[in-house]
């Protein structure tokens, strides 16, 4: 009787501990709560900076990495969000950014965010200081969990890091990819199963300029893949159309080729735009089955999702980043190496410009060249006002490119005293990309580019239809962005385009 009683005390007393030490947690500041956060953020930036350094091939990790780097992401996110909220200003121009209509609320936002976590939104309460907690539970839980992780992640063996960091040369880093990169490579790499023919096929598929080529081009660039196949092809055009053994094999471009290698594996890029013929598609691959060896593989690239059932294999699907993730590349163009909670006013503008972009890498490069050369704060809602302005005047939004003969404002120049009437508009007829020239000559060098049209350096105002050099990409396979631009007054646009 005296045990049993003792045990029942017990139990009591360790509950009543347990209750105590929740109550204490759940009293905790929002500051601390914070610096929870950051901490747990730290711990998974840790073990996925090391993650990127080996070699992993289980499906498995690869998921449970994915996961991990989108709860960093979010994190982030929310960290920024609460951190650099606005405060109030007697700007005139600066207090026209409304916190009232902002997205980034941090209320709202988390509870945005909670949707896309195991937080149940049942249980996330009223109080933006309750979320956060709980958010900061998952990431614990999480962490908690990684030391198993490390475990498996030695097993495999290192791999080839790149020359520089992401964090320091962004510019020249494929982000956002690395796990799609990974699924690609494990593909080329893994003997094909008996029945499959003599080589398999990977669909690669996403809307124009999400960065399927730019995919292709590091996973062909990789070690391992020009370590495995002596041959690498690239076909680019709108379709097969007219194509034969023959002709497809003389309008492929060399990537790689390796004499010395004894394998004489192949490995052909299909780069196209639009969907293929079925029938054209069967034909084709029945005459490179005749001279195309066993182990050899085809990748094929394509905004037609008619694409996928043509793969051998699951195809990888890329799709724009969340704005989670797309916010951290963002942040890291506009800020660089410097922490954007020490320009708390400069964040907040730049998260709500992030969202209005509606995630276009191309943009994002421009808009944040543009807003590192004037670090007002004046100067930045200035740019914000202008990306809403074009929200509501056109029905295409940045990053989504359909095929739609309408032209797109874009900016608008010269506001005189006698109104929008006197108004110069920057109309975008179509956007298109040049492959870069033999011999490393560089494409677009005697364009106008963006930066000069929006600080209006050129010499002379050009007359009719033009070209803009709207971004040359500074990693493989380094295209120039091309924009078919024209000046209209306001008046005439509105004649023009109804």
């Amino acid at each position: 009787m005296e045990a049993l009683t003792s045990a029942v005390i017990g139990d009591i007393f360790s509950r009543a501990i347990s209750i105590m030490v929740e109550k204490c947690r759940e009293q905790t500041t929002a500051d601390e709560d914070l610096q929870r956060l950051q901490q747990q953020l730290l711990r998974i930036s840790a073990v996925l900076e090391e993650a990127e350094g080996w070699c992993i091939t289980n499906q498995g990790m690869i998921r449970q990495l994915s996961m991990m780097i989108n709860q960093m992401f979010r994190g982030y996110y929310l960290l920024d969000s609460f951190k650099c909220t606005p405060k109030k200003t007697n700007d005139e121009e600066v207090s026209g950014f409304s916190f009232a209509r902002s997205e980034f609320n941090p209320a709202k936002r988390f509870r945005r965010l909670c949707s896309y976590t195991q937080i149940d939104s049942t249980v996330v309460g009223r109080d933006s200081n309750k979320e956060l907690k709980q958010f900061i539970l998952v990431l614990e839980s999480m962490v908690s969990d990684l030391k198993e992780f490390v475990i498996f992640l030695m097993s495999y063996s290192r791999m080839y890091r790149q020359p520089y960091g992401a964090y320091l040369y962004l510019e020249k880093y494929m982000f956002g990819r690395q796990l799609e990169r990974e699924q690609a490579i494990s593909f080329l790499l893994q003997t094909e199963h008996p029945g499959h023919g003599n080589f398999g096929v990977l669909p690669i598929v996403g809307p124009a300029l999400v960065g399927k080529s730019t995919l292709v081009e590091h996973v062909c660039d990789d070690e391992r893949v020009r370590n495995h196949f002596s041959l690498i092809l690239l076909y680019r055009g709108n379709d097969l159309t007219d194509e034969t053994a023959t002709t497809f094999r003389d309008h492929c471009v060399i990537k790689h080729q390796s004499i010395a290698s004894g394998e004489e594996r192949s490995l052909v890029v299909i780069d196209l735009l639009g969907a293929v013929d079925e029938g054209l598609w069967k034909r084709l691959l029945d005459s490179k089955e005749r001279c195309m060896t066993s182990g050899s593989k085809i990748i094929i690239t394509s905004q037609s999702e008619k694409m996928v059932s043509f793969g051998t294999t699951e195809a990888i699907k890329l799709n724009y980043l969340s704005k989670e993730a797309y916010w951290h590349f963002f942040k890291m163009l506009v800020f660089g190496s410097t922490d954007p909670h020490e320009h708390p006013k400069l964040t907040s503008i730049a998260m709500e410009i992030a969202l209005q972009m509606r995630g276009s890498f191309m943009f994002a490069y421009v808009i944040a060249a543009l807003l590192r050369e004037n670090l007002s704060a004046r100067f930045w809602f200035r740019v914000l006002r202008h990306l809403r302005e074009h929200l509501e005047k056109n029905t295409l939004l940045f990053g989504e490119y359909p095929d739609d003969p309408k032209s797109r404002y874009i900016w608008s120049f010269g506001e005189t005293q006698q109104g929008s009437e006197d108004s110069k508009l920057l109309l975008l007829h179509h956007t298109y990309q040049k492959v870069p020239a033999a011999h490393g000559e560089v494409t677009g060098m005697d364009l106008l580019s963006m930066m000069d049209l929006l600080f209006w350096t050129w010499s002379a105002m050009p007359q009719g239809k033009f070209e803009v050099l709207c971004w040359r990409s500074l990693i493989p396979p380094y295209y120039s962005y091309v924009c078919s631009c024209e000046f209209v007054y306001h008046k005439e646009h509105q004649d023009r385009y109804p």
